[in-house]
């Protein structure tokens, strides 16, 4: 089973963003070295605690920093963008890093609607043509767009022998039912949406349609883990996200909680049974009960890969989560 991080390059409460770059640099590395198999940048926009709103950048950095490792998004926001100028960009990064490359494709905002309609141009209506920029993004990679499309002659620049990897991402039936048509992999964000997503996963399989690209389908799930050495410890390096997860269900904006700002914090029994509620999404625990639930959503999900997104209030123990799991797996 092979074992990918997601970074979201969270901004920890009295750091800046610069810093959190840093720690996204810094990790990558260490993962590499656990090994991890993937390394995902995510996209968000104008949120106080995420500091990377492109991660095509990031890739690069990520991908000269190390050497083995695939580097990629998870994901491109693609609404925002035209889908030649995404194939140019991911072509540009393959002929850098040939082999190594992932390009992970989304449809949500990534944000508030006020800053997704200024990042697309004052009109943000271009999800609808999510399906149909996605076959032109891949035929575009592959060289496969008809004889009779508009487009057919343009050279997608730079030409180079091998394409990306593209993965549709997804909290829903959409995304799935998309890959199935166009032969694509697809991931599940069981860190979005902690119910269903076994029941789409599994569809996805028997519905996959092969394409001239995969033959067969290839299904990831994506979950939120905190692991420490001890349960009771990961318990308590989770108040910072449990925080976090309340504070977006209220619409404040502001950077990830330290613990101690989260055990600070007086909450409400409705905001406890909100918190209780979201746990769904994550695994938290010891090494051994880490591996034990990681294993079994594999199986319920019927996935090829596992996918891991840790956040805690600092940059050191959320290095030492990847750690505890990459032992506990035996990647290395």
């Amino acid at each position: 089973m092979q074992i990918g991080v997601l970074d979201q390059s969270p901004i920890i409460s009295g750091y800046r963003a610069a810093d959190a770059l840093r720690a996204t640099i810094e990790l990558a590395q260490r993962a590499e070295q656990l090994g991890f198999a993937r390394y995902w940048l995510a996209e968000h926009h104008a949120i106080a605690a995420l500091a990377d709103p492109c991660p095509e950048i990031l890739v690069g950095r990520i991908a000269a920093a190390t050497s083995t490792i695939r580097v990629g998004t998870g994901g491109v926001l693609l609404p925002y963008y035209s889908a030649l100028k995404v194939a140019e960009v991911f072509r540009m990064l393959e002929a850098l890093f040939p082999g190594r490359i992932d390009l992970g494709l989304g449809r949500a905002p990534g944000g508030d609607m006020r800053t997704a309609k200024a990042l697309a141009g004052g009109r943000y209506d271009a999800a609808e043509n999510f399906p149909q920029q996605v076959y032109e993004l891949a035929a575009y990679l592959d060289g496969s767009l008809p004889a009779d499309h508009p487009f057919a002659q343009v050279r997608v620049m730079p030409e180079v022998e091998t394409t990306p990897e593209i993965w549709l991402l997804g909290s829903s039936d959409y995304s799935a039912a998309l890959a199935c048509q166009l032969g694509l992999p697809f991931a599940f964000a069981h860190f979005i949406n902690g119910h269903g997503g076994d029941g789409v996963t599994r569809a996805y399989r028997q519905q996959y349609r092969a394409s001239p690209q995969r033959s067969q389908p290839r299904a990831m799930v994506c979950t939120f883990v905190v692991c420490a050495e001890r349960s009771e410890d990961a318990e308590r390096l989770a108040h910072s996200i449990d925080l976090r997860r309340l504070e977006m269900a209220l619409g404040i904006d502001s950077p990830i909680p330290t613990l101690a700002q989260a055990e600070a914090r007086e909450y409400t029994a409705q905001e406890r049974a909100y918190i209780a509620q979201q746990r769904v999404r994550a695994v938290i625990g010891a090494p051994n009960e880490v591996r034990a639930q990681l294993e079994a959503l594999r199986e319920r999900y019927e996935a090829d890969e596992i996918m891991l997104l840790t956040i805690t209030g600092n940059y050191e123990s959320r290095l030492r989560s990847y750690e505890l799991v990459a032992k506990s797996f035996a990647l290395t």
